[in-house]
C-alpha cells in the first residue's frame, strides 16, 4: 500500500512557517518523499499504514487541510508523469 498525501497548510505568518516546517520534517522522518510541494507519499507494508494514519491524525488540527489517499502499488505503479516543456 502507499498513502499519498495531500495537505494545504498557511504560511502567511511566522509560527504558519514554523508550524508549517515542523509538519515537513515530522513527514520526512516518517519515511514520507515529496512528490510535489504538499504532495508527500509514502509506502507501507502490511497494516502499517493504519499506524502511520493513527500518528497523522494526532498532529492533525481541523483547520488545515489534509486529505489522504491509500492506493495500492499495482494502482501507484500506473501513475503517469507528464512534463510540460
Amino acid at each position: 500500500m502507499r498513502i499519498l498525501l495531500f495537505f494545504d497548510l498557511p504560511v502567511k505568518t511566522k509560527k504558519q512557517r514554523r508550524d508549517y516546517t515542523r509538519f515537513r520534517n515530522y513527514l520526512l522522518d516518517e519515511a514520507f518523499d515529496m512528490m510535489q510541494f504538499s504532495v508527500y507519499c509514502r509506502l507501507c507494508n502490511g497494516h502499517r499504514w493504519k499506524d502511520s494514519l493513527k500518528k497523522l491524525e494526532e498532529i492533525y488540527r481541523p483547520k488545515d487541510l489534509l486529505e489522504r489517499l491509500l492506493v495500492t502499488e499495482k494502482q501507484y505503479e500506473r501513475m503517469r508523469l507528464l512534463l510540460g516543456e
